[in-house]
């Protein structure tokens, strides 16, 4: 059971690197926009690609890595926060607090009905994308354990 879940591991892993990578790009590219009061057609896109990304990263650590690591360690499962808590125990994350913000943020970009509350969460995912590519970093060096 403990090679397969070290298999899924190694798998998630990749899948979370590519996800990380296309979430730079866009970091990188939304980041000389910069924040505006208006945006032009490709620049809206560019930031919708953007915070789609980043709750795909986010979702993917909390609710792949995070728990399959928690199953390797034979940690109990428990609530999101549980799981962000042991992370950060862990030295997964740098701050719980930083990535229960995070996980807010990712809600709203998956419930964001409102236009003028988009210019709010593009500041946001501008602001806390570098804690999240650090997480990936972090989970990397951590797994590296179970090789």
């Amino acid at each position: 059971m403990t090679e397969q879940l070290f298999l899924i591991l190694q798998k998630e892993l990749k899948l979370l690197q590519d996800a990380a990578d296309v979430l730079q790009y866009s970091f990188d590219k939304c980041g000389r926009i910069g924040l505006k009061q208006s945006y032009h057609p490709e620049e809206l896109e560019s930031f919708e690609s953007f915070t789609g990304r980043f709750a795909r990263l986010s979702d993917i650590l909390v609710q792949k890595v995070f728990r399959l690591i928690d199953e390797i360690d034979l940690d109990a499962q428990g609530t999101v926060r549980d799981r962000i808590n042991r992370a950060e125990k862990k030295g997964l994350i740098g701050s719980s607090d930083t990535f229960v913000e995070i996980r807010m943020v990712r809600n709203d970009i998956a419930h964001q009905y409102l236009s003028e509350a988009i210019h709010e969460t593009f500041a946001k995912v501008l602001e806390l994308t570098p804690a999240l590519l650090d997480s990936v970093e972090r989970v990397k060096v951590h797994s590296r354990k179970y090789q």
